[in-house]
């Protein structure tokens, strides 16, 4: 498998998997590919990574800037992550994080933060947190990963692309 950054000829494969990869999840509005090209056309995608496999897309990961209510910089988000229905619970996923956070810390990221489950992404160190919320969503599913001590206080704002639709 190999993880590397997208280019522009991954486009249409990533939204392929994004689309496979939503297309029976339980919470999602299948709008997670209008997300990802939202946030593509807004400069926004500061790492966008996919994984091969024998030469094929078969995963993606987003990180985008956040912004913190109390002007914390520096913070990011993680979303959306997709892998092929076929090659999930495979590694894929957990390899694609763990290149996008280590690249995230190579830019000097304060933290990131994500809406998901939290069996499977505090594996990674993520937790929740009383001092940092994401309006709309149960606390329990949404979760950060602080880089350094001081935790930013308030309401976390995903960039505008996440609202996209279509």
């Amino acid at each position: 498998m190999l993880i590397r950054k997208e280019t522009p000829s991954d486009i249409d494969a990533i939204t392929q998997v994004t689309v496979a990869a939503f297309k029976n999840h339980p919470i999602s509005h299948q709008t997670e590919q209008f997300i990802i090209i939202s946030l593509r056309t807004a400069n926004a995608l500061t790492i966008s990574l996919v994984a091969e496999i024998a030469e094929k897309v078969v995963g993606h990961i987003a990180f985008s800037p956040v912004k913190c209510t109390d002007g914390s910089e520096n913070w990011y988000g993680l979303g959306p992550i997709s892998v092929l229905p076929e090659y999930q619970r495979q590694g894929v996923g957990k390899a694609l994080i763990n290149e996008g956070l280590s690249l995230l810390k190579e830019l000097g990221a304060y933290g990131c933060g994500l809406v998901g489950d939290p069996n499977y992404y505090k594996k990674f160190g993520f937790r929740n947190t009383s001092c940092l919320v994401y309006e709309g969503v149960p606390s329990e599913f949404f979760l950060i990963l602080p880089f350094v001590e001081k935790i930013p206080q308030g309401y976390i704002l995903f960039h505008e692309g996440f609202g996209a639709n279509g």
